[in-house]
């Protein structure tokens, strides 16, 4: 007993923080466009001192658990994080057809997502545990498309990562437009992204004297970061495939950009 009583000793003093990680999650609701949207709370309450806040935003099947994870992921690396709920009323798609009507929805009225996106910003910057004058936001396929757009629109935000998201916009940046620091993450055989639209996001990034990154992982296509996404794919018929090697290879390239956009 006294062995390992000195063994759990030895490992409180090695790994402290793994000991009293403690990651806290809250169901929060808030009002945005006319519309009640359902988030997902989650922040290591073992942190101490204000920290920067990440907005999570969902893939086009809507704020479901893989979001969920990886606002709990984001908790761990000692951020708030909130998983937001763009559909409103936190529906959720069920099959291909629905979620391409959700998504269109959001995307063909941009005003409409500018004032959820900020609704969900304005709720997470209110937390307690946040420092509102730090702020960034991730999305994955739909998601990605969503925080893209919202750096082409000038929203006050410190760095936004897409993570295999669509890149082709109705709108088009100018000088001086973009804010934030853009990171993108992308599958280089991708099959929903078509080399026009890379193109056309490199050069509208360009005239925008927008700060940004582009990263095309090889042996990669669409949804590379979400392992549902081999059942997603068989399911419906569609080229989605997880791929752990790149998966883990954006996670750390996400780390690296907030260490670098929140650095003081």
């Amino acid at each position: 007993m006294k062995q390992v009583i000195l063994i759990v000793a030895g490992l409180f003093f090695i790994f402290p923080f793994a000991v009293h990680a403690d990651v806290q999650t809250e169901q929060i609701q808030y009002q945005g466009d006319g519309i009640t949207m359902h988030g997902y709370l989650a922040y290591d309450d073992s942190v101490t001192g204000k920290r920067p806040a990440v907005l999570v935003v969902h893939e086009w099947w809507g704020h479901n658990e893989y979001a969920r994870k990886r606002a709990r992921m984001l908790a761990q690396l000692g951020y708030t994080a909130l998983a937001i709920d763009m559909y409103g009323d936190g529906k959720q798609a069920r099959h291909p057809s629905s979620a391409g009507m959700f998504s269109s929805a959001v995307m063909g009225n941009l005003d409409g997502a500018k004032a959820r996106f900020t609704a969900a910003m304005d709720t997470l910057t209110k937390h307690s545990t946040v420092d509102p004058t730090r702020t960034a936001a991730i999305g994955y396929c739909f998601g990605g498309g969503v925080v893209l757009h919202m750096a082409r629109m000038g929203v006050d935000i410190d760095g936004v990562a897409s993570f295999h998201g669509s890149l082709a916009s109705s709108i088009r940046a100018k000088a001086g437009d973009v804010k934030a620091n853009v990171l993108v993450l992308h599958g280089a055989d991708d099959p929903f992204i078509p080399q026009k639209d890379i193109d056309a996001f490199k050069s509208e990034m360009d005239g925008a004297s927008a700060n940004y990154e582009f990263i095309a992982y090889p042996d990669t296509v669409h949804s590379f970061t979400n392992p549902d996404a081999d059942a997603f794919g068989e399911r419906f018929g569609l080229p989605l495939k997880y791929n752990p090697t790149t998966d883990h290879a954006s996670w750390a390239k996400l780390q690296e950009f907030f260490t670098k956009t929140f650095a003081r």
